[in-house]
């Protein structure tokens, strides 16, 4: 579980990012923080695993206040795929990325083998595994710093910006692979502007402004309530836009995923 009670967080450079933020995530949750650039949402999520820690208030992952442990102790449970993966990447080959932190955490060589063998198919990065990290595209660097966390299976897994630079095909096994997570337990905490994905998900969503949380709720009410998000600078999902349209047909207009929005198309056309 993570708690973050009243945080408060200023840059060196006196910038004020956090504004008394309050949340608490609950173990095999998964949470969508969205909101406008400048939002905070990326300076809050790093205070999870202690790389940030409050100028005032508290943060606690499992009841231990992140103040107090440092953050090798919290990464072994909370993993970090940062929004730019040229801050995380380091190593010589895909490979050696993906089994650095796994021989850091005293995994056998078997098991990092074949940790790094999974993390390599799951992530269709297979053909690169003798590869310079660096070498490759901007969306496939992300996938291999996602890769090298998902290898050591962490309990909590937070995401900036998961699916830049992805194209359909990965953000849907990435969105499957997240719910096979939850059937797992673990807890999922995603800072996306990606409102499309975040509906075909439909997590539980915290808008961010300015430092501070101005909605939390369940997705389907937060992301077709155009009020609400556009107090974080949101546009409704496309599929919500359209049944928002058709409402005056009579058809709801709490719909954003597409499956929901077939089933009930289709329920429509078999009463005509």
């Amino acid at each position: 579980m993570i708690e973050a009670e009243n945080v408060h967080y200023s840059y060196p450079s006196k910038v004020e990012a956090l504004k008394g933020v309050s949340l608490t995530i609950k173990d095999g949750e998964f949470v969508a923080i969205m909101g406008q650039n400048g939002a905070g949402k990326s300076t809050f999520v790093k205070h999870f695993n202690g790389l940030l820690k409050p100028s005032f208030g508290t943060v606690k992952v499992d009841g231990v206040e992140t103040i107090k442990s440092s953050v090798a102790t919290l990464a072994r449970n909370v993993g970090f795929v940062f929004q730019n993966p040229d801050h995380q990447l380091f190593s010589e080959t895909v490979e050696d990325e993906i089994g650095f932190a796994l021989k850091n955490f005293g995994f056998e060589a078997k098991a990092i083998e074949d940790r790094i063998t999974w993390a390599l198919n799951l992530l269709s990065l297979t053909q690169y595994r003798k590869t310079s990290p660096f070498l490759l595209s901007g969306g496939e660097r992300k996938r291999v710093a996602l890769a090298s966390v998902l290898a050591w299976d962490p309990k909590m897994l937070v995401l900036d910006e998961p699916t830049i630079g992805q194209d359909y095909e990965q953000k849907e096994k990435l969105r499957q692979f997240i719910m096979q997570l939850q059937t797992q337990g673990k807890t999922v905490v995603a800072v996306t502007h990606d409102v499309e994905f975040v509906a075909e998900c439909n997590p539980r969503v915290v808008l961010m402004k300015e430092g501070r949380i101005v909605a939390d709720g369940e997705g389907q009410q937060i992301l077709t309530d155009p009020a609400i998000l556009e107090l974080s600078s949101i546009v409704l999902p496309q599929i919500a836009q359209v049944f928002a349209k058709l409402s005056a047909l009579g058809l709801p207009k709490d719909i954003i995923d597409i499956q929901e929005a077939k089933t009930v198309l289709l329920k429509t056309k078999g009463k005509q």
